[in-house]
């Protein structure tokens, strides 16, 4: 059963401010969504697998193989459309 006291601990953890307007208004309905906990926990579920996903779903990978086989780029290649480079290096700016 939560108080109007709980419900503003609550509120105040959550950073939300309630007024005592909100406050009346919603511990009995937080109270009703508690109850409501308590019946599902009365229901009978020996024998019931856990459901993590309403659908069985998988992940199809495929292997991580090129389309084709290709050769590595040279360092020539690699830095020819580079806008900066220096020593055989792309350059970047710096950060600090």
């Amino acid at each position: 059963m939560i108080t109007k006291k709980d419900l503003e601990h609550m509120a105040w953890l959550s950073r939300l401010e309630l007024s005592g307007e909100d406050t009346e208004k919603y511990t009995p309905k937080l109270n009703s969504v508690l109850d409501y906990f308590g019946e599902l926990d009365k229901v009978d579920t020996e024998g019931v697998e856990p459901t993590y996903h309403v659908l069985q779903l998988s992940n199809v990978f495929r292997d991580d193989e090129p389309s084709q086989p290709t050769k590595p780029l040279s360092q020539e290649e690699a830095l020819s459309n580079a806008p900066r480079k220096q020593d055989g290096f792309f350059k970047a700016p710096r950060m600090m």
